[in-house]
């Protein structure tokens, strides 16, 4: 089955050494991208900085090896900060490797099921609300290390609104020596792109950062004063393992194959290729059980990393592969370093991680120009994501998206009668003038649900009705709910002596129809494949 085959084995057949060089060359380019970045976001989870760079090494090396696109790189993302912090405030790293693990079984089930088509079915709406909602969490996760806050002993918020809380209620402790740090360093961040195209801005930060405190004695705190920091390389670690985690990892599952997957689509579009969505989903899973095992955090695929190994000549898998050893090098000889980055620096990245994330244009063009049900979609995922979390946010907008998109539908199906006119009536079809007055006519248009059947209540017989025309060639679709309305007015009309006859039914409402034994019912004369032939139909039954 090609969709269950890695990009690896494919892009193999046509490698060479010119493209193995660039593939080195682009990846050097991108583990310089990557190292304060796995940092910055393993600390904005809650955890040790080492498990950033694990995570971006080890997931990032079997995601490349069997994930289904050619240019996919994975690693620790923004998206899961707030859920791993959430998880590991609550249960540990334990149970973070637990939920991660169970991520891992959960998304390769999905690629072996072949869910990879099923994620476009989640609707922008959420997404875009969601993401948002993540990036917002983030600069508020953030305020306290950019000021220097100090909070008293025993003040450890988690959730978002407690954090947004702590800052109000202690901003009166604010470090002006942090503040420096961090403004100084996002200035970097945000000109550095207009003026080196080659070096990363989150580099130049982290060594701006770092001699900032380190030569005019600034009194900030840095990963070291938070953190042990260990150059050791990863170690398998099993936990101990249970079951209470099956919501967190459907939550990091879902997410991981979302992003994941979109990332996928900006690269396709990049590259003018097409990713195996089924395979990359088994890759993701494959990728975070390794990266839970070995002390990482949950991985996905980064588009801001992707498109760096694009721009700068990685095009098969073999690159993402080469992005993982370089970390390791970089692991094992500058790691002890990390140490010396302010925290105001890391404070700075997260904030432009955030807003590349956020998608501000986007969430402002749709509250602007969508419909009104969408609108709802999109603030309401936001505000639950802000105030809640990201499993509230898409239970709840999921939920009310189908709702809304239900009520949508129902309103897009419709039961018009046919006007009875006499001959001296101006300006109406002439076979309509013809029409005995026995002959009842209606005319159904939209997809015939649970949600709409209503409107068959809507046709009406009147008492010289003999027989009632029903013409469903814009009906698209019928389900069982919409079918038993039918069956009801069948049976009304048989008890009033009318005879029913269809006209133009779609293949999916006959095979339902069929099914059911609708047809027996009615009888198989009383459905004809046309309107003229249905009014023909008609013409017999009242002249029997």
């Amino acid at each position: 089955m090609n969709s269950l085959k890695p990009m690896l084995l494919s892009s193999l057949k046509s490698y060479d050494k010119s493209q193995f060089f660039k593939d080195v060359t682009a990846e050097i380019i991108v583990a310089i991208i990557a190292l304060p970045l796995s940092i910055a976001l393993a600390l904005a989870s809650g955890v040790g900085p080492e498990a950033g760079i694990f995570t971006a090494i080890v997931a990032g090396f079997v995601i490349s090896a069997l994930g289904g696109s050619s240019v996919q790189i994975a690693g620790p993302t923004a998206a899961f900060a707030t859920i791993v912090a959430g998880i590991v405030a609550h249960d540990g790293m334990d149970g973070l490797i637990v939920a991660t693990i169970l991520a891992g079984i959960f998304l390769i089930l999905m690629g072996l099921c072949h869910f990879g088509s099923l994620i476009k079915f989640i609707p922008f709406t959420i997404t875009t609300g969601f993401t948002s909602g993540i990036a917002v969490t983030i600069v508020i996760g953030q305020l306290k290390d950019f000021f220097g806050l100090t909070y008293p002993t025993g003040v450890k918020p988690i959730e978002t609104v407690e954090k947004f809380e702590a800052v109000i209620h202690h901003f009166s402790t604010m470090n002006m020596d942090a503040v420096i740090v961090g403004v100084v360093s996002l200035a970097i961040l945000i000109i550095a792109p207009y003026i080196f195209k080659r070096i990363p801005g989150s580099l130049l930060a982290v060594i701006a950062g770092i001699l900032m405190v380190q030569f005019l004695s600034l009194k900030v705190n840095t990963i070291g004063n938070l953190y042990t920091i260990s150059n050791a390389l990863p170690s398998l670690h099993f936990p101990s393992l249970s079951l209470n985690m099956i919501q967190n990892a459907l939550t990091i599952a879902v997410l991981a194959a979302i992003e994941s997957l979109l990332s996928c689509v900006v690269a396709d579009g990049m590259i003018n290729g097409k990713h195996r969505s089924d395979m990359e989903l088994v890759a993701q899973g494959a990728g975070n059980i390794a990266s839970a095992l070995f002390g990482g955090i949950p991985a996905t695929g980064a588009i801001a990393r992707t498109a760096a190994n694009i721009k700068n000549g990685g095009k098969t898998p073999i690159a993402g592969m080469v992005h993982s050893i370089i970390l390791v090098i970089v692991l094992v000889v500058l790691m002890p370093y990390a140490g010396m980055i302010p925290m105001p620096t890391i404070a700075a990245i997260l904030f432009i991680v955030a807003y590349n994330m956020c998608q501000w244009r986007t969430f402002v063009n749709l509250v602007k120009t969508a419909p009104k049900s969408d609108i709802i979609v999109l603030v309401t995922s936001f505000v639950l994501t802000v105030i809640f979390d990201l499993v509230v946010a898409i239970e709840v907008g999921m939920v009310l998206a189908c709702l809304l998109f239900i009520k949508r539908m129902s309103e897009e199906t419709k039961v018009n009668g046919w006007t009875y006119v006499d001959e001296d009536t101006p300006d109406v079809d002439e076979h309509l003038q013809k029409l005995p007055l026995q002959i009842r006519v209606y005319e159904i248009s939209g997809p015939l649900f649970f949600g709409a059947a209503s409107v068959i209540e809507e046709i009406v017989v009147k008492d010289f009705t003999t027989c009632l025309v029903l013409r469903m060639r814009s009906v698209p679709a019928l389900d069982s709910t919409a079918l038993n309305a039918l069956k009801d007015l069948v049976q009304v009309c048989e008890s009033k002596g009318i005879t029913i006859v269809f006209s133009h039914v779609n293949d999916q409402p006959m095979k339902v129809m069929e099914k059911a034994g609708f047809i027996e019912l009615v009888g198989e004369e009383n459905f004809q494949p046309s309107i003229s032939a249905a009014l023909d139909r008609a013409e017999e039954i009242i002249h029997k």
